[in-house]
């Protein structure tokens, strides 16, 4: 039942509450746009700033669109997965969304009907199920866990993503042509054209860069997950700014906040002339991520 409530707590935590550094980025992201002298910005960004003021207060959610729940697991060396895991994590997540309360989104049907969207939605938020768990595992990748510091302990993270990032995510292969510049820039590009048609802007991009598309994905959610824009590297830094050179500005209203940050997380590679790469710009709600260790 612990596990349940924790589990519980944490999808409502994730959909109504931003973590500090993201909030100090957009205490940075609303000083520069007032220097500037961009009064739409500004005013963009002090409504969502109170968005996000009252969603934690009433403990609702930050948007309309609550998100489908992932999973992502570090189990400590040390540490085994109890009984009933799975189904509590399952259980406790149901509970969360009829409980927040999330937006009805699962489609009725078989699969074709479910494809087709021909049987209409459940009335129960609980009927959206989570995507499979992900569990990490130690290695060089750029947001790697260390695992050794909690070894008895096992972590879960719990993200809620929504649509609109999701139809303008990309994954595809970059001939890399011995260059990691190569490859960045590719994967810049592809932001660009995403964010000129995300809407929710500002963003917090996130790329994944591994060896095969479920890898490149992977690590682009565990940037979500352990990312922080308080500590960004300098190549993140650097796909920050030139993402900002579009002017799009929060909401679309011009402005030099198009992005607040970017996490960049490189995996392993094998010997190809491809790099797999993964996409996504995250809207100004997102990363909606909560946590929690037992």
């Amino acid at each position: 039942m612990d596990l349940i409530n924790k589990a519980q707590k944490a999808v409502i935590n994730a959909s109504t509450n931003i973590s500090k550094d993201r909030m100090n980025a957009f205490k940075r992201a609303l000083a520069i746009e007032e220097n500037n002298g961009n009064l739409n910005a500004v005013w963009a960004l002090e409504q969502m700033i109170a968005n996000f003021d009252v969603a934690n207060e009433k403990k609702l959610p930050l948007c309309d669109d609550t998100g489908i729940p992932h999973v992502i697991v570090e189990v400590g060396s040390d540490r085994e997965i109890p009984f009933n895991f799975f189904k509590d994590i399952k259980e406790g997540i149901a509970k969360g969304l009829d409980n927040l309360p999330a937006r009805p989104m699962a489609v009725k049907g078989n699969f074709i009907e479910r494809i087709e969207q021909s049987c209409g939605l459940f009335e129960e938020a609980s009927a959206l199920k989570p995507v499979s768990f992900l569990f990490e595992q130690k290695d060089e990748s750029t947001y790697g866990v260390n695992l050794g510091k909690t070894p008895d302990k096992i972590k879960v993270h719990i993200i809620l993503q929504g649509g609109g990032p999701e139809i303008r995510g990309k994954t595809y292969r970059v001939y890399h042509k011995r260059s990691f510049d190569n490859v960045i820039s590719e994967a810049t590009n592809w932001l660009k054209d995403s964010l000129s048609m995300l809407g929710c802007t500002p963003s917090i991009p996130s790329i994944g860069i591994g060896r095969s598309h479920f890898e490149a994905n992977s690590l682009m959610l565990r940037a979500m997950v352990h990312g922080n824009l308080d500590t960004l590297s300098s190549i993140e830094k650097e796909v920050t700014a030139e993402c900002n050179k579009l002017g799009i500005g929060p909401m679309g209203l011009g402005g030099n906040s198009t992005v607040l940050g970017t996490f960049i997380n490189v995996g392993n590679q094998r010997a190809s002339g491809v790099r797999i790469v993964a996409t996504r710009p995250a809207c100004f709600v997102e990363p909606r991520i909560a946590s929690f260790e037992f």
